[in-house]
């Protein structure tokens, strides 16, 4: 299991009127990568933003010495391909889809490494991992999501965290660099908890942008996960 652990602020919490502003400030704050939450009010009952936003923030996306940051973006989209493909010219690191969302998961991931993107599998509160076993070699990513997706502000599901250990043991076993990500009602009092569940990037959205400080929040959540043991 990686001890790096990754924070990544969700975008859909952020405020619109000032999104490039609130990506850096939160880059300054501490933030690993930048996570954009996409939804197409048909796979989930809500609309968002396309890969224009994505576009435009990329050159927002870096620390204050040019590091650029990775731009980490949830497809809740459902056909999936063709807004990969524009995502990805948009200027995406990775691309995660529900596999429930596309009838050939297999292809949907190639078209996404295809044009030089890590790609993720997306699994829903209820959703089942079959589909892992026969994707996992094929992956750079598994998000799991703890609360159903479709709005920002929702409370963790806790029968996720049997989910997040059960894709722990998979993944530990391929020996891979994959990384566990988990989405929904992650917060400062339970990013630890999470953590020990096997989980090694986290998905934030109104737990940091709805605080005046996102450092001090930030610098809560690595200090409850600098007491997780390995």
């Amino acid at each position: 299991m990686s001890n790096t652990y990754r924070i990544a602020p969700s975008i859909l919490s952020a405020d619109f009127a000032r999104l490039g502003d609130e990506v850096k400030n939160v880059i300054q704050a501490g933030a690993d990568w930048i996570h954009f939450d996409v939804m197409d009010n048909h796979y989930v009952p809500n609309l968002t933003f396309g890969p224009m936003i994505c576009s435009a923030l990329k050159p927002h996306a870096q620390r204050a010495d040019g590091t650029p940051i990775p731009i980490d973006v949830h497809l809740m989209v459902q056909p999936v391909d063709a807004l990969a493909a524009a995502f990805a010219d948009a200027g995406a690191d990775f691309i995660s889809f529900h596999a429930d969302a596309t009838p050939h998961v297999h292809r949907s991931v190639q078209a996404i490494k295809a044009k030089g993107c890590k790609a993720g599998l997306v699994f829903n509160p209820s959703a089942s991992l079959d589909v892992l076993d026969w994707m996992i070699d094929e992956i750079d990513l598994v998000l799991i999501m703890s609360v159903n997706p479709g709005f920002g502000g929702q409370s963790f599901i806790d029968s996720a965290l049997r989910k997040i250990e059960a894709v722990r043991k998979r993944i530990d076993a391929t020996g891979r660099d994959i990384r566990l990500e988990v989405d929904g009602g992650i917060k400062t009092d339970n990013i630890a908890r999470v953590a020990s569940a096997g989980a090694d990037t986290f998905v934030a959205g109104s737990a940091i942008f709805g605080k005046p400080n996102y450092a001090a929040v930030i610098a809560g959540m690595r200090a409850e996960l600098s007491g997780v043991k390995g």
